[in-house]
């Protein structure tokens, strides 16, 4: 079934332990789409500036993406730069200029507007709002957020909880949303109106909650950690594309869905920026699904 992912298209310029890399493609859809691709066909609607080159958006050409959402403005492209601690789990924020991705609300094309799956990537209330009322009968909506527009736009993102099928976010999000923590927090969310809340905990793992179903799941244990950039978005790329792949949403096929949300996250952290995932073959990915199912059994 058709997938389309709406958000930002952006160069990254990131500091970690094992390096720096300067103007690096990123951004949510970009990463959702490079994994979700791997699974199915998924289209991709976000805007760039006129300062973006075939050079700059060539791991965005593969057979699986439609970018002829990929509308190009007046104006630059978005930029975000950051620098991550020792550890990996504590990132600071340098630098953002949001551009003509701040500057211009998004645009679904018509043909596009009869997804069956949408994801809306990081983005404001507002413009995710616009995106749910150009769609005709999607199946399955699901709504990725972040502190700032939790703190800032809490009143439309309520309006949104009640009108998506499936909310992701980080642990320190779900905090922020409800007070609670961990699997408490996710129920609360869940209340809000989604019928299916993921919470991400980074290098630990994620969980979701569903009616009275709790999932769980490890992180794989990746011994190659370079750079967690888009890592979020590429779980949410693996997990949508499963669900788009198969047609259909029950508790099982969502336990699936976020194995192979797991297993293209842990590609995605092993090299800087979208590099890691560009080159990614599904082959590949289904091997370490084999390994990560070992892993898991007991």
């Amino acid at each position: 079934m058709s997938l389309v992912v709406v958000g930002s298209v952006a160069f990254d310029t990131i500091e970690t332990p094992h390096g720096r890399a300067e103007e690096e493609l990123g951004g949510s859809a970009v990463h959702f789409a490079l994994a979700a691709s791997l699974l199915n066909k998924v289209r991709l609607a976000g805007h760039i500036g006129r300062d973006a080159t075939a050079a700059h958006l060539a791991p965005l050409r593969r057979p699986n993406i439609d970018l002829r959402g990929l509308t190009v403005k007046e104006g630059k492209t978005f930029r975000w730069s950051g620098r991550y601690a020792h550890d990996m789990n504590q990132r600071e924020t340098i630098s953002v200029e949001l551009n003509v991705f701040g500057q211009y609300p998004p645009e679904l094309l018509p043909e596009y507007a009869d997804s069956d799956f949408v994801f809306l990537a990081n983005g404001a209330p507002a413009h995710q709002m616009m995106v749910i009322d150009q769609c005709k009968a999607p199946q399955f909506v699901v709504l990725d957020t972040m502190d700032h527009w939790i703190i800032s736009n809490r009143p439309e993102l309520d309006k949104l909880f009640r009108r998506v099928d499936a909310v992701v976010v980080n642990d320190s999000e779900a905090r922020l949303l409800t007070g609670e923590e961990h699997i408490r927090a996710a129920q609360k969310v869940l209340e809000m109106g989604p019928k299916y809340v993921i919470v991400k905990h980074g290098a630990h793992g994620a969980l979701m909650v569903s009616g009275r179903e709790v999932f769980v799941i490890p992180a794989f244990p990746t011994t190659r950690v370079k750079d967690p950039t888009g890592a979020g978005d590429s779980f949410a790329g693996g997990v949508m594309g499963h669900l788009s792949r198969v047609g259909k949403v029950t508790p099982q096929e969502m336990r699936l869905a976020m194995a192979y949300g797991t297993i293209i996250a842990s590609f995605n952290v092993e090299e800087f920026g979208v590099r890691r995932v560009a080159s990614l073959t599904l082959e590949e990915v289904e091997a370490r699904m084999l390994e990560f199912r070992r892993v898991l059994k007991f």
